[in-house]
């Protein structure tokens, strides 16, 4: 039996993703022996992560994200949108695939929240609660030849900050992809106060230890030496990336509607890999050369406040005659779709 346990004080969210990618692509391409298994804990500063096959327009608040300075990171696994920040511990455990376990995995969890007097059970195939109260989440990926499960675990987390993050706008957006489902959730601190993430991280780590019958120390990553790594740096620049952050978005509409004082514009955009590919407009305005011109403003513009604004100004620039309008569209499109 081979074991590995490491640990991560950094907080960035995409570091983070990026070394659980590295450590994916590395440890499970260079050691297939079946009895090998890795675990990997860490935490994240304030962050929304969501799914591979997620829509950040659909599942966050991206205006009150970008207000507060918090993080958007796109997993390269499925599952749904959650909250992070330091009152958060995430675990990730990764095996071979002809030594994947995942019952193993749960009941570690399990038994590290036994050891704080907290009786946890698994609720469907990847929850973990207390009584009716969700406390973790997981998501899984597999290749042909390895896996990995990774999680959270509310520990202190801030519960408020779900509703300002995570409940999305009421947008007109019929998309595709994976919707989160909310669940009845509780910090682990309503069950045990002094549980906290480094008591609950030597926890776990004593019962991976316990479980596989094996002791073994600890690795501490730290950003210096892993930087050294070029594979590393190249998963940070991806996580970190707009395009795949925002980019990777399955196609989408986007409907709104409004009346100014010259007249009802009712916009439709089609979406497609954070690309407007469709322009429709009805409207009852006397110039049809506006609705013409703001048509091809927006076609093939990047879903973004900076990209659209910008297709807005060149347009006010090109149609001086247009200034007072386009304005007034410009203004309502960006505060209707909390764009980033």
């Amino acid at each position: 039996m081979k074991l590995r346990i490491l640990t991560s004080a950094i907080t960035n969210p995409w570091f983070n993703l990026a070394t659980e990618d590295w450590i994916f692509n590395t440890l499970g391409a260079t050691d297939k022996d079946p009895n090998t298994h890795t675990l990997f804990l860490w935490r994240n500063s304030e962050t929304v992560v969501i799914g591979r096959s997620q829509n950040p327009w659909v599942e966050c608040k991206l205006d009150n994200m970008a207000a507060d300075s918090v993080f958007l990171a796109r997993r390269q696994s499925g599952g749904g949108a959650v909250f992070h920040d330091l009152g958060n511990t995430n675990f990730t455990f990764l095996s071979p695939k002809t030594g994947y376990n995942q019952d193993a995995n749960f009941a570690i969890i399990i038994n590290a929240l036994k050891s704080f007097g907290i009786e946890a059970a698994l609720s469907g195939r990847n929850d973990i609660q207390v009584g009716a109260r969700k406390i973790s989440g997981s998501a899984f990926k597999h290749t042909s030849d390895r896996s990995f499960h990774h999680g959270t675990l509310l520990v202190d987390a801030n519960m408020q900050k779900l509703g300002d993050y995570l409940n999305p706008h009421p947008l007109k957006l019929k998309a595709k992809g994976i919707k989160s489902v909310r669940a009845r959730v509780a910090n682990l601190t309503e069950f045990n106060p002094s549980i906290n993430h480094d008591s609950l991280s030597t926890a776990i780590i004593e019962a991976f230890c316990d479980y596989y019958g094996q002791a073994v120390m600890p690795e501490a990553l730290d950003e210096a030496s892993l930087l050294q790594e070029p594979m590393l740096n190249s998963y940070y620049e991806q996580m970190a990336d707009w395009d795949w952050r925002f980019g990777k978005t399955p196609n989408f509409s986007h409907h709104i509607e409004t009346r100014f004082d010259w007249g009802i514009i009712d916009l439709h955009l089609d979406v497609n890999q954070a690309t407007i590919t469709e322009v429709v407009i009805f409207s009852d305005a006397l110039n049809v050369g506006l609705i013409d011109a703001l048509k091809d403003a927006l076609t093939g513009v990047k879903y973004s406040k900076d990209a659209i604004r910008s297709a807005f100004n060149a347009l006010k620039n090109a149609q001086p005659e247009m200034v007072a309008q386009v304005t007034d569209v410009k203004d309502w499109v960006l505060g209707e779709m909390g764009l980033t």
